[in-house]
């Protein structure tokens, strides 16, 4: 068989670069060569990240390139709106002339492209060269399919063709059997109080319109977390859970995809912790709170009189509360979050939902305590806590804030049900079962994929 060059094309933000990266290091452990496309800007990050870390990758197996975003340097890149609207005015031009510089300067050529949903007009650039592609989702089965059935959805009159709902609509259920989605959580809705939706509506039915251009649909989920979902929708190809290694011997996979260095320190303060006594708190890499809000999390935490590991980004421009005195803790800019999570010291997890931390959670067998922050974080809420019963959602009270008296209360609730650790522990061996080399789902899915692309 020969060796494809494969392209993979994530949706500029960390938690699409992050899976995606992953998902490139098993293609080429399956004998693939990568080329692997980020923006200009997220590639300086990358390529920053790993120099701090000391890590390089061998380019005859993957190749990091890079192409504009089409915004400007000191443009906020958590403005999806503008991301959205740069991205489909630029990018499409930008990836086709990069492929055709590969190609002219007689490297291999690229065979297949793999890209992001959230970059599906790739499909229209890959059919314009004659290069077969696949779609990938880092996110849940489920919210994929509520994607692809835009158009229906739309056509049966659930929502409008703005995206906004109809008054009448409560709940979204796509077939029969399938777990019923609240309608107002649909997550271009949930983008934050301020952001019009419309721009971020538009950019999703644009690429939902190139879905079927792929060959594949690649998830990074599983079967036994959406049988209903992968039942309904078995095109999508379960390939999940994506997780990073951390073996000595595979630096670029624990960096390929990572905007900032890793503070590993934190793993010798967890060495020193008693086993289950630590809660860890993050929410991923856009979350932002108000300074309220970060004083009831703070306070929330001293309240709690447990050790935990805050992840505090570098980006945050808040101040501590003056009566914090975080003693009982220890604060990092960014943590290993995988490793953090499979450490036996930790209890707990305070998240912000996001589906890359959902999976790398449940893969460790740890109870949630859920904090969604928009989009379809919203939707995995909901799901993990209601269907696989993993989870307890903190509450905001009257002022719209998760009080420090919520934290210590809903921490101490979850730690003290044993039937949620057991559930947490049993899914946790379902989960694990699909990435390993006898796995029966993910792993088998993963080697289909590659032998057909071999082919």
């Amino acid at each position: 068989m020969r060796v494809p060059t494969v392209l993979v094309l994530p949706f500029p933000a960390q938690g699409h670069v992050n899976p995606m990266a992953i998902l490139s290091q098993k293609l080429v452990e399956h004998g693939c060569r990568v080329i692997f496309v980020n923006t200009d800007f997220n590639h300086t990050r990358v390529v920053s990240s790993m120099a701090k870390q000391q890590h390089s990758i061998d380019e005859s197996q993957i190749k990091l390139v890079s192409v504009p975003d089409g915004l400007e340097p000191d443009d906020d890149r958590h403005d999806f709106v503008k991301v959205c609207e740069a991205t489909i005015s630029t990018m499409p031009t930008s990836l086709e002339k990069l492929i055709e510089d590969i190609h002219g300067k007689g490297e291999d050529r690229i065979s297949f492209i793999v890209a992001d949903f959230c970059m599906a007009w790739a499909m229209d650039v890959a059919a314009k060269l004659g290069i077969k592609g696949a779609i990938f989702w880092p996110a849940s089965a489920a919210v994929f399919a509520t994607m692809y059935n835009i158009p229906k959805l739309i056509d049966d009159g659930v929502i409008n063709s703005d995206g906004s709902m109809l008054t009448t609509t409560k709940t979204i259920q796509l077939s029969p059997g399938m777990l019923e989605m609240d309608a107002g959580a649909l997550f271009w809705l949930k983008m934050g109080d301020t952001v019009n939706f419309k721009p971020i509506f538009d950019y999703m039915v644009r690429c939902v319109q190139s879905l079927n251009l792929a060959e594949e649909w690649l998830c990074d989920t599983t079967y036994e977390l959406e049988p209903r979902v992968l039942t309904y929708f078995p095109k999508i190809l379960s390939i999940g859970p994506l997780l990073r290694s951390y073996d000595n011997t595979n630096a670029t996979s624990r960096s390929l995809g990572q905007f900032w260095e890793e503070d590993l320190s934190c793993m010798k303060w967890l060495d020193q912790q008693p086993h289950g006594s630590v809660t860890y708190v993050a929410f991923g890499s856009i979350t932002l709170f108000d300074q309220n809000q970060f004083n009831e999390l703070a306070l929330g935490l001293d309240l709690t009189n447990r050790p935990f590991l805050w992840v505090v980004r570098q980006d945050n421009k808040l101040t501590y509360p003056s009566e914090f005195q975080g003693h009982k803790g220890k604060i990092v800019a960014w943590a290993p979050q995988q490793k953090v999570l499979n450490h036996p010291a930790i209890s707990c997890f305070i998240t912000h939902c996001g589906w890359n931390s959902t999976m790398e959670g449940l893969s460790n067998g740890v109870p949630f305590l859920c904090w969604p922050y928009f989009a379809e974080q919203i939707y995995n809420k909901s799901y993990i806590c209601d269907e696989l019963k993993v989870r307890l959602e903190l509450k905001p009270n009257e002022n719209k804030l998760v009080s420090q008296w919520e934290i210590k209360k809903k921490l101490n609730q979850l730690l003290s049900d044993e039937q949620m650790r057991a559930r947490s522990l049993e899914l946790k061996e379902i989960v694990v079962k699909n990435v390993s080399d006898q796995g029966s789902g993910s792993s088998n899915n993963i080697r289909r994929f590659v032998k057909w692309l071999k082919s």
